[in-house]
């Protein structure tokens, strides 16, 4: 700030700190919380896997050693908590709310958490649900988390927007399938994401193929992949290919996930953590 600065921001050119903290969107942490990075995962679709990616990636981050957190931000379509096998509601008193932890200490946040069934729909409006999910940020004790996973609703509307506006997004990773519609629909969010000048860190493409237990070839059941053409086109370098796997399936329906590790999605953690090297 300059000594003649007449703190009229709005009608300010200067790009000066005291003008971007006071145009900024972003809403305070919980005053006991910790957090160093946020990583969205996104997806232009739904019944892409987002949730399933967005697990995989906390579990190996985990596995790594770090402390790890996932904000399920898909307040109409929670899946988080039944793939960590997580039940019960979490718990809060006069500072705050407290996540619930998986079997290996991954704090987890949703709005399963808050049902008294969790069989229950939420059936609310754009703007409270974004509400909610800002309040997972500002009114949760998020306690010394190395990295905190977003699981972000499909496409473009109020809740991606609130994520990147309210909240320290450090990049995303965008979560798509082999189909060449979905490709296309992936540019979207990646425009999007640029617009928020947000980076993309990578893509996965999901049910990438099947691997034949009898032979080991692999087939392409959806179709083949397109996920390098539009990785290029759009100018990401990391991209992570996971199979269709029954034996994942089967530990999803469990609540197991903490039990399954892929080998292709360390891709992604590797690029989240390049830096750190």
């Amino acid at each position: 700030m300059s000594e003649s600065c007449n703190h009229d921001c709005e009608n300010c050119a200067s790009k000066c700190g005291e003008a971007e903290d006071k145009n900024s969107f972003l809403a305070p942490m919980n005053a006991l919380s910790e957090i160093k990075k946020v990583i969205g995962v996104v997806s232009g679709k739904g019944g892409v896997g987002k949730s399933l990616v967005t697990s995989m990636l906390a579990v190996e981050m985990r596995r790594r050693g770090y402390s790890v957190g996932i904000l399920d931000a898909d307040i109409t379509g929670p899946s988080i908590p039944k793939l960590f096998g997580i039940t019960g509601n979490a718990t809060s008193d006069n500072m705050g709310i407290y996540p619930a932890l998986s079997r290996t200490g991954i704090e987890v946040m949703s709005v399963n958490l808050l049902l008294e069934n969790e069989g229950d729909p939420v059936i609310w409006r754009g703007p409270i649900i974004a509400g909610a999910v800002k309040q997972f940020w500002t009114d949760v004790i998020w306690e010394d988390v190395d990295y905190l996973f977003v699981d972000m609703p499909p496409g473009t509307g109020d809740v991606p927007l609130t994520v990147f506006q309210s909240l320290p997004v450090d990049g995303i990773v965008v979560v798509t399938s082999p189909q060449e519609l979905v490709s296309m629909i992936v540019g979207k969010a990646v425009k999007m994401a640029d617009m928020m000048n947000i980076p993309v860190l990578g893509i996965v493409e999901n049910m990438s193929y099947y691997v034949c237990p009898d032979c080991g070839a692999k087939h392409s059941i959806f179709g083949e992949s397109n996920v390098d053409k539009t990785a290029e086109k759009v100018g990401i370098a990391t991209v992570a290919k996971l199979p269709l796997d029954p034996k994942l399936s089967a530990a999803c329906d469990k609540g197991m996930i903490e039990l399954f590790e892929c080998e292709e999605i360390k891709i992604i953690n590797d690029a989240l953590t390049r830096d750190e090297k």
